[in-house]
């Protein structure tokens, strides 16, 4: 069973995966070492005195042959590792921290407005839909995705969820979003702001300049008091790096979560207030502009 009673055959059953090719392929692998193992197992002797054909004296052939079936048996263990590890945090683990995202944020009745940046297969989206609706709030929460085509496979999900009346899902560019200044009262975000910039290498300072403009355009669409999460992988310093130079409040990082087999965390934050106070304070200003 998963978190909040929900079976983990259902939720697979409504959202499937993404990339079957490689887990599928780590595994025919890891199947293909294991058998090679046992075969370094069974026929130790003959592999040995096959080894002495190339090496001097019958004991290093012995530890030729162990070292390598040993080193076989652990690239199985690693192969079968990995396919799982993809295959767990593709969707199960996806959604464990699609309830963490939920829950960072303390009063989702008082949420007008919220939204997904790259909704993928809706596993977040559809939590914060959730949410919204066992809180009894009227708010509703909007799906951003790159690729036009994924709107239609969202909205399923979330129909088969039962929450379609509090969702709506869109494409456009996370580095311009079309949505107007403080228009938001959450931003959320899993396992996306990396893949921006991408086609630029994911080192490159140009791929890291990308994604800190989306980070700058999830500010400038949150509403001052409003809250951001995202979740990612490995850029997740850089993210709190940018945050701080933008001034932001309260900012929070998760402890690592092993994702994809990479490092991942979950950073908080919230928006300060715009106000004016005296002749010497300047008025805090998001607009896309002052952010790149």
């Amino acid at each position: 069973m998963g978190k909040a009673g929900r079976d983990w055959g259902q939720i697979y059953s409504i959202y499937g995966v993404d990339d079957w090719h490689t887990p599928i392929f780590l595994l025919i692998h890891a199947i293909f070492f294991s058998i090679l193992s046992v075969l370094f197992l069974v026929y130790f002797e003959p592999i040995c005195y096959f080894f002495q054909h190339f090496l001097p004296g019958p004991s290093a052939a012995r530890f030729t042959a162990g070292f390598t079936g040993s080193v076989t048996a652990l690239s199985a263990v690693c192969l079968f590792y990995a396919a799982g590890n993809i295959f767990y945090s593709s969707v199960s683990l996806h959604w464990e921290m699609a309830q963490r995202i939920v829950n960072a944020v303390g009063d989702w009745s008082s949420v007008k407005h919220a939204l997904d940046l790259g909704c993928g297969r809706g596993i977040l989206l559809n939590a914060v839909a959730l949410q919204l609706k066992k809180s009894g709030s009227s708010g509703r929460v909007v799906g951003l995705h790159p690729t036009p085509t994924r709107s239609l496979s969202t909205l399923r999900t979330a129909g088969l969820e039962g929450v379609q009346e509090y969702v709506t899902c869109r494409s456009g560019d996370p580095r311009t979003l079309p949505f107007s200044d403080n228009y938001f009262d959450v931003v959320a975000s899993a396992l996306f702001v990396h893949t921006v910039g991408k086609e630029f290498g994911q080192k490159t300072a140009a791929a890291a300049a990308e994604r800190m403009r989306v980070l700058g355009e999830v500010v400038r669409v949150l509403k001052p008091g409003g809250v951001g999460v995202v979740w990612d992988l490995v850029h997740v310093p850089e993210y709190v790096k940018r945050l701080q130079e933008l001034k932001m409040e309260d900012i929070r990082v998760s402890e690592r979560v092993t994702a994809f087999m990479v490092n991942s965390h979950v950073v908080s934050f919230s928006k300060p207030s715009q106000h004016f106070v005296g002749p010497n304070e300047v008025r805090l200003d998001w607009r896309l502009n002052n952010l790149c």
